[in-house]
């Protein structure tokens, strides 16, 4: 029935609206009929275990979720669910009758638009992956918790199907090295459930298991009216649904990762970080990654099995290997180091740290963020923010995270003005405490670059900065010089001169080589 029925909707005057031509994008679970304006896609009556649309209500159902699940983040794109009555070989849109299928009504967008084909020619911008990052964040602040005591809400829900999946490939391979390999990855996320399994309670136990998107890539995200759109969420299972936030946020990761886009890959992750707070998901983040490309691989040897050419088959084994070396990257020893930015407010600080983040994967941790989410905006709190005592509080906090992100093997760079040298010195305790090389990164810019910089900030409206030219002139009244023993220990940056950032990057390679 369904592919006479899919014949026969390839009618224009079935449609209430104007038919450019038809097309139809096919998958294992479905068909897209593309109108030109509109899109209706159909369920296929397939069974594969982790879904099942063979019953007409199951269809009816899932058509419902997919549209309630993907409004939450594209609502301009979904629309509605249309029955289909009459008989497959002359359907009628919300006709007399009982239905005999149901589609779900979507505005079309051009294929060209999707991120994958943007990113294909070369056309990804930063922009493009501060969007995903604001209204993914967003997302996971506002999705629905899943409730204490359900099944999906526990440690062993969220290592389940990382367990799940080393047992389904491991039948699948052939090759020795392929199964070596299997087992140093099955063997390095043990050891990582094990350690994390505080962690993973605690994910559980503080709300951060929620009704996620499930399918975070740049494939379900499109530019639609110039803007990042996020769309096609699971709605068909809830265990690949109802997970961590930082699991749904790590699959895009891995993506960008995966497509050579790494300095990309950790500009959205700083991005997500700065807006959630949740700095707690680094410490997860490489089992995550790993969980992820491990799925991809898995998915591949599916492929695989099914596939007779020779040639094909080969270029499905050359995936599956290229996902399998990147999830081990993920278990790789980590390079790290501690650096402290120094200087006045719109000096180019935080230039410096986003370079450090994009070219050697450092955490940015940000002073005007972490302020904010400490106090809220300076006009909510009259007594202040920028006082004495909250700037100490603002400092620790720093600290605190800084420690947590060292320990969870990242490289991290605060930014912040440290022009106090009880400051300078609480941050090398935590190098010190950590084991992690420190340099301080001493910025500076003439002073008519500095006030052309605070002016075009303050025209933007964008930085979380509050800091005025009045604020800038205290600052430079007031500061603490850096000692002789910190001048050993840092370089000075002149940030208005693109030569000495990148001789900082290339310095910090030299001595850190596995960055």
């Amino acid at each position: 029935m369904s592919q006479a029925l899919i014949a026969a909707l390839q009618n224009p005057a079935l449609y209430p609206h104007p038919v450019e031509g038809f097309r139809i994008i096919e998958t294992h679970i479905s068909w897209v009929i593309l109108t030109g304006t509109y899109a209706y896609k159909m369920k296929k009556p397939v069974n594969f275990g982790f879904l099942d649309f063979t019953d007409l209500a199951a269809r009816k159902h899932f058509c419902e979720q997919e549209l309630r699940l993907n409004q939450r983040m594209a609502p301009e794109l979904y629309l509605k669910v249309v029955a289909v009555t009459g008989t497959p070989e002359a359907p009628q849109l919300d006709g007399e009758g009982p239905a005999i299928e149901y589609l779900l009504q979507m505005h079309e967008f051009p294929q060209s638009q999707l991120l994958t084909e943007v990113q294909s020619r070369g056309e990804l911008t930063d922009a493009h992956i501060d969007a995903l990052a604001e209204q993914i964040a967003q997302f996971h602040q506002t999705t629905p918790q899943v409730a204490a005591g359900h099944a999906l809400n526990s440690a062993d829900a969220i290592v389940a199907p990382i367990r799940q999946n080393f047992e389904q490939i491991r039948p699948l391979l052939t090759d020795d090295a392929d199964r070596l390999q299997l087992d140093a990855l099955e063997a390095w996320s043990e050891s990582n459930i094990r350690r994390l399994w505080p962690v993973l309670e605690a994910r559980s136990r503080d709300g951060f298991i929620r009704e996620c998107h499930g399918d975070l890539h740049l494939g379900n995200a499109a530019l639609t009216h110039g803007k990042v759109v996020l769309f096609d969420c699971i709605e068909f299972n809830e265990e690949f649904r109802f997970n961590d936030i930082a699991l749904d946020t790590a699959f895009l990761a891995m993506d960008l990762e995966d497509r050579g886009l790494k300095s990309q890959a950790r500009r959205f992750v700083n991005a997500w970080l700065e807006r959630t707070g949740d700095y707690q998901a680094l410490e997860l983040l490489h089992l995550y990654k790993a969980y992820r490309a491990i799925v991809r691989a898995k998915i591949n040897l599916f492929r695989l099995s099914q596939e007779q050419d020779g040639v094909q088959k080969a270029a499905i084994l050359r995936r599956y290997r290229s996902y399998a070396n990147l999830a081990e990257s993920y278990s790789a020893i980590p390079s790290r180091f501690l650096a402290i930015t120094h200087g006045v407010s719109a000096v180019g600080k935080s230039h410096v740290a986003l370079r450090l983040t994009e070219a050697l994967g450092a955490l940015r941790l940000r002073s005007d963020v972490e302020r904010k989410r400490l106090y809220g905006a300076q006009e909510d709190n009259p007594d202040g923010i920028y006082s004495a005592e909250a700037s100490e509080v603002t400092y620790q906090c720093l600290h605190q995270l800084a420690a947590i992100a060292l320990r969870s093997g990242f490289p991290v760079v605060i930014d912040a003005t440290y022009l106090k040298r009880q400051q300078r010195d609480a941050a090398w305790q935590v190098a010190e405490s950590t084991g992690t090389p420190f340099l301080i990164l001493d910025c500076q810019a003439p002073d008519k670059v500095v006030q052309q910089w605070l002016a075009q900030r303050q025209a933007e409206g964008t930085d979380p900065s509050d800091a005025t030219l009045q604020v800038i002139q205290a600052q430079q009244a007031s500061r603490e010089p850096l000692g002789d023993d910190e001048l050993a220990r840092s370089r000075r940056i002149d940030t208005h001169e693109a030569a000495s950032l990148d001789n900082l990057v290339r310095s910090i390679r030299q001595h850190l080589p596995g960055l």
